[in-house]
């Protein structure tokens, strides 16, 4: 505790300006060496690497026209009659061949794109070719550009400035927020101005990181970032401005009150971030490489929130002095904030009818979880973009007139001389339309186009692929792999479902060992973890039920389940650390129920503030094209109020009473009264 000491006399010291002077010159130097992301105008890299799709993708460089992909073409008239000769005169001279439907409503033809294309040089490139196609064509006919050059470049576009925009209306709606909790025009500057420069200083720090690893930090990555580190990062700030304040009743002196708060609060908001960046790291543990790249990112941008909290926000509070807090300036009347107030009559109230409060809470939980039997797991490739961009608008068309897996073919790959016995296979395969081989690489490996009859991304095309692979594998020599689209989202699919029972045990794992080090209490730790993965659990449930019912998504993204449940159990630790550590802190005084009751009262108005600050923040991701996105704003959001409101307030308050002092085994602390009357020197 000397190190907290010496730590908190450094960061509230007469020339702790010095510190932010620092701080400054080494953010800008890391922010004009290292730039911008490259990357953030790409959609999420969710193929394994050693995922068989990924090896088909990688063989099909060999092949002759590898360099470039082809964008599809579709054409049908405005008003839903069959196409006429003099429709497609124009469009032949610039497509060349076309292909009539069945039904003679709609043709389809294919424009070459360069494969290097990506991000925003890839939507310009699309943007090139559809005024190119369309100009001078009749009128009456509707013309759309789809296929996967189309849906990369339309994602570049529909991130374009989406993370300008997630960064004002974070930044506003934390601003707000501040200025309602604190009720003060000048104090909530500081901490946004402290937090909004770590928020670009690990933006920055994520896009070296990418550099130096390879992994891709896209828009996705970079928005979950940024409100990670906003939200978190506003937490801390609020925690320590609270026990700034309550100090301030306390001491005279505002830098003695400060160094107090320093010392008090930072013990709790560095186990809070150990814990969330802790968990984040599990990442790397899983196959999906956007998975990792979140956990890189995300685990590195909060490192720099904490240490911008910890080391910026005391200096810069030291400056101003008490009255920041104008016009409601603390003074020094020794007020005692876990004496009074509503939080600390609902801890009593609860207390007093813990098991009448327990169960009641841990029913409306459990009701809550119901919500995910049978929720569906996986959208297809056109479910998981919000905005209905051409590319999307053309693949429908596309899928109404033509074989259902017409816009989307599977890609199937093997050595020539097995060639007819491939062919044969996939000919007699139920499920396929149709198989057509395409070329043939240097290497000897023949390329096939097989059309499916499922929709993209349908359990049946799923269960299609899944047989072709078992029945190609049959054929002796000739190493068949199957590729395209719904191989790819059947192999994502499967590593979303391997990540979730590798990672999330390990979660689980890591947060118990962190809150029994912390603590060094066995009830403790057990029954928090337990009460958290209740709640994530809980929130899940709703938000899949709201998402279906409300908002009309089809399904959870296969990354959401683990995404959420980071967030969830990570953060809800990370408010549960900010309680118990300070009902560790009553209890010698004042017993384990009465310290539960105190800590209640002393933390329940800036837990409340940075859980509605960190759900407003999570819902702001709703700005981002991406479905996830949406999804994990409102299942985060909804986890963070529910953990906020009723398992911090109500749930553990109840616990802790019911179990007494046997709740901080083998501590010390376990053989305190429950009720212990504290001396008048004491108090």
């Amino acid at each position: 505790m000397r190190m907290w000491d010496r730590f908190a006399a450094v960061v509230t010291a007469r020339k702790s300006w010095v510190l932010l002077l620092v701080l400054a010159a080494v953010s800008v130097g890391l922010i004009g060496g290292i730039g911008g992301n490259d990357a953030a105008g790409e959609a999420p890299n969710s193929l394994p690497g050693n995922a068989e799709s990924a090896r088909v993708k990688e063989l099909l460089t060999q092949f002759p026209d590898a360099d470039t992909a082809p964008a599809v073409v579709v054409v049908t008239r405005t008003d839903a009659t069959e196409l006429r000769a003099e429709d497609l005169t124009g469009l032949r001279a610039k497509l060349g061949e076309l292909v009539i439907s069945p039904d003679r409503k709609a043709a389809t033809g294919r424009l070459p794109v360069e494969a290097r294309l990506s991000g925003f040089a890839l939507t310009d490139r699309i943007n090139d070719l559809r005024d190119s196609v369309k100009a001078g064509q009749p009128a009456g006919l509707t013309i759309q550009v789809t296929g996967g050059p189309a849906f990369g470049g339309d994602i570049a576009d529909s991130f374009a400035g989406a993370n300008i925009t997630l960064l004002a209306v974070t930044a506003a709606v934390v601003a707000l927020l501040l200025i309602v909790t604190y009720r003060s025009p000048v104090l909530w500057l500081v901490p946004l101005l402290v937090v909004g420069s770590a928020d670009r200083v690990a933006a920055t720090v994520g896009t070296g990181l990418a550099r130096l690893t390879g992994l891709a930090f896209d828009g996705s990555t970079s928005g979950i970032t940024s409100v990670l580190v906003f939200g978190a990062g506003t937490n801390y700030a609020l925690l320590l401005v609270s026990r700034y304040r309550d100090e301030l009743h306390r001491n005279a002196d505002h830098r003695t009150a400060l160094r107090h708060a320093a010392r008090h609060a930072g013990p709790a908001i560095l186990a809070s971030n150990v814990t969330v960046v802790a968990s984040l790291v599990t990442l790397l543990l899983a196959s999906l490489p956007n998975t990792r790249s979140l956990g890189v990112g995300a685990a590195a941008g909060l490192v720099v929130a904490v240490l911008f909290v910890l080391v910026a926000l005391p200096a810069a509070l030291a400056l101003f002095g008490r009255n920041v807090f104008w016009p409601f300036v603390p003074r020094a009347d020794d007020r005692i904030a876990a004496e009074q107030g509503m939080w600390h009559a609902i801890a009593a109230w609860v207390v007093r009818k813990p098991v009448l409060v327990a169960c009641g809470a841990l029913v409306v939980l459990g009701g809550c979880a119901a919500g995910l039997i049978g929720a569906d797991v996986g959208l297809s490739q056109t479910d998981q973009f919000r905005v209905r961009a051409e590319s999307v608008e053309g693949f429908d068309t596309l899928a109404a007139h033509f074989p259902a897996g017409a816009a989307n073919p599977t890609i199937v790959l093997a050595h020539g001389d097995s060639a007819a016995g491939v062919q044969q296979v996939l000919a007699a395969l139920p499920g396929v339309d149709r198989a057509t081989p395409t070329g043939t690489s240097p290497s000897g490996l023949t390329r096939w186009s097989v059309v499916l009859n499922a929709e993209p991304g349908s359990q049946q095309a799923f269960s299609t692929v899944e047989s072709m692979r078992a029945e190609l594998a049959s054929i002796p020599g000739a190493g068949a792999l199957v590729g395209g689209g719904d191989a790819e989202g059947l192999d994502t699919r499967k590593a979303a479902e391997h990540d979730q029972r590798v990672v999330i045990p390990t979660i689980l794992a890591v947060v118990s060992i962190i809150l029994l080090a912390l603590l060094r209490a066995v009830p403790a730790a057990v029954l928090l973890v337990g009460v958290s993965v209740l709640s994530a659990l809980a929130a899940l449930g709703l938000g899949a039920w709201i998402g279906l019912h409300l908002f009309g998504f089809p399904a959870l993204d296969t990354s959401a389940p683990l995404y959420a449940f980071l967030f969830l159990v990570a953060l809800g630790i990370d408010y549960t650390i900010f309680l118990v550590t300070r009902a560790r802190e009553e209890t010698p005084d004042h017993g384990s129920t009465q310290g539960i009751v105190r800590a209640v009262s002393a933390t329940g108005a800036v837990i409340t503030s940075a859980g509605i600050v960190l759900a407003a923040v999570f819902c702001v991701l709703g700005v981002l094209p991406l479905i996830i996105l949406t999804q994990l704003g409102i299942i985060v959001g909804l986890g963070i109020l529910l953990d906020t409101f009723l398992v911090r307030t109500v749930v553990i308050p109840a616990l802790f009473s019911l179990t007494g002092p046997k709740i901080w085994w083998p501590n010390p602390l376990s053989r305190v009264p429950a009720d212990r009357r504290p001396n008048a020197s004491r108090v």
